[in-house]
């Protein structure tokens, strides 16, 4: 399982409250037997609780070997060099490993005493973006090569998604939803949800059609319309994939229109992302060279009312989206 949120939503707090190293008021049960149960006044020391905790910045040893850091998890350290693929590493130094490198060893070391829950916070934050999908494909074969109960927490949905079958997200302490990633994509519970998985966020007010369609009216005066029901204050969500561009409106099912400047091009794989006015759209490379597509140009982004989630606005403060 893997939790999500943005800095400050209680997520590292949580896992050093199952691992006995922060107060904590409630019950934590792994297997059936309580750490915590504060009504019943028990709190299991941290040295009691069977726990495997791999830190953000994996906090080794720096004047140990990686055989001597990863024994030093104890029983199991030795096997765990060949199973992690360390054996040719055995005797460097953690400076001079790489970041993916760094983690196994981290990862087998909170392996090492056989614990009965993994626990991981924040483990690719400390990689740089062009190691990080690497090392996230690699880390998921790991996790799924332990086969015991995990814990991970991120600030990036994609990390949540490839690691975990569910993830909740959690917002000030609180858990906004929990679901499969593709619930959560599917059905976002709010607009925070939704932009914490990439979804394009569209702030109006929305009016029941004849038709039977919502419309949304935009600050900008521009028209939104969904299959979702909604009054008032509301908002359109639309994922990038959802959006195609063109140079000029197209003629074709699709009953959103937004013509504006294109403001940024991120290649991604073969793929480009490309902010027109206020969405992103995801296209592919070819796509976008056809296009002409120019930061400073215009571009129209286009998308289908059945693609359009329509969900009440939410009070909470929305993360800043990214392009």
């Amino acid at each position: 399982m893997a939790l999500v949120g943005p800095s400050g939503a209680g997520k590292t707090t949580l896992l050093r409250a199952i691992a006995g190293l922060q107060l904590a008021r409630g019950r934590i049960s792994v297997d059936g037997d309580d750490w915590l149960d504060s009504a019943r006044s028990v709190d299991l020391p941290a040295e009691e609780r069977s726990v495997g905790l791999v830190f953000q910045d994996y906090a080794l040893f720096p004047h140990l070997s990686v055989r001597k850091n990863v024994e030093f998890g104890r029983k199991g350290g030795v096997a765990l060099l060949e199973r992690f693929g360390l054996a040719g590493l055995a005797d460097a130094k953690p400076r001079e490993l790489s970041g993916g490198e760094r983690q196994r060893v981290a990862l087998a070391r909170a392996l090492a005493p056989d614990p009965a829950v993994l626990l991981l916070d924040e483990p690719l934050a400390a990689l740089d973006a062009h190691t990080r999908s690497e090392v996230r494909a690699e880390l998921q074969l790991l996790l799924r090569e332990a086969d015991r109960p995990t814990l991970v927490v991120t600030h990036d949905f994609e990390d949540a998604a490839t690691l975990a079958t569910r993830v909740g997200v959690l917002v000030e302490g609180r858990l906004r939803q929990l679901g499969t990633p593709a619930e959560l994509v599917a059905s976002p519970a709010d607009p925070f949800v939704a932009s914490l998985t990439g979804a394009n966020v569209l702030r109006g007010r929305a009016r029941a059609l004849a038709t039977g369609l919502t419309e949304l009216e935009l600050p900008t005066g521009e028209l939104i319309r969904s299959t979702d029901p909604a009054e008032g204050d509301a908002v359109a969500i639309v994922y990038p994939w959802e959006v195609t561009l063109s140079r000029t409106p197209p003629d074709d099912s699709a009953q959103n229109h937004l013509a504006g400047v294109v403001a940024s091009l991120v290649p991604v794989g073969n793929r480009v992302r490309a902010r027109v006015g206020p969405v992103t759209a995801e296209i592919t490379a070819e796509s976008s060279e056809r296009l002409g597509l120019q930061v400073g140009g215009r571009a129209v982004a286009s998308f289908k009312a059945t693609a359009t989630r329509m969900l009440p606005e939410a009070s909470p403060a929305m993360p800043t989206q990214r392009p």
